[in-house]
């Protein structure tokens, strides 16, 4: 028998925020108010709070005094920074896969690349599959500490990607990425492996700054 889990009220809010602010529910620069949230969520102000903080903690809401908190907006450079330290846990991730069962790894990820496949039609689907896909990759590994970094930069990604809905890739080629992925895994091919991860994560930057250059207004001319 498996040992019940038993998880606080907190811990089952922080879930529902991280939950919202990913899906977009919570869009950034809202105002988080205590008594509204205790209400939407059934709850006392007190779990509410801490799993504020934890949010808090994680980089997902940010506090200004005498105001309250606010659900991060990220910028460029923190768009940059996401991916980069992405690109760092998933390489460190895929090292391991690669001395581990590689058959075992494939397998997982070719069951997450199914459903990518099944999603193709539908842009949300979709994403939610490929935010699976790369959750599973850095689960394969074996590592809960890479894990629990991947699933913490993953929240941030997806308040990325909001950026990236006129932009994103077509289906097929976001499809031909993931599965160059899994099949380096699967043959053991670690410089394949590097160098389809940081593409795939260079693209994604790319394409969601790109909205952002064709908005920036034109820098002042300077004086010669």
């Amino acid at each position: 028998m498996e040992p019940v889990e038993r998880r606080s009220t907190a811990a089952i809010v922080a879930d529902r925020l991280r939950e919202a602010i990913m899906r977009g529910t919570l869009p950034p620069d809202t105002q988080l108010g205590e008594v509204e949230l205790a209400t939407r969520l059934g709850v006392s102000r007190g779990p509410l709070r801490e799993a504020m903080q934890r949010l808090v903690a994680e980089g997902l809401l940010r506090s200004e005094r005498h105001r309250g908190l606010f659900v991060r907006d990220l910028d460029a450079a923190d768009v940059r920074d996401v991916y980069t330290a992405r690109t760092a846990v998933e390489r460190a991730a895929g090292l391991l896969l690669m001395a581990g069962d590689r058959a075992e790894a494939a397998r997982r990820l070719t069951a997450a690349l199914t459903v990518m496949e099944e999603a193709a039609g539908d842009p949300v689907a979709l994403a939610d599959a490929d935010h699976a896909f790369h959750a599973e990759f850095v689960a394969a590994s074996g590592s809960p500490r890479l894990r629990r970094m991947a699933d913490a930069l993953l929240v941030e990604t997806r308040m990325c990607l909001a950026a990236l809905q006129d932009t994103a890739p077509p289906a097929d080629a976001l499809l031909a990425e993931h599965r160059e992925l899994r099949d380096a895994v699967r043959d053991g091919d670690a410089d394949r492996l590097g160098a389809v991860l940081e593409a795939h994560m260079a693209d994604a930057v790319e394409r969601i700054l790109a909205p952002l250059a064709v908005a920036a207004p034109p820098s002042p001319a300077v004086p010669a």
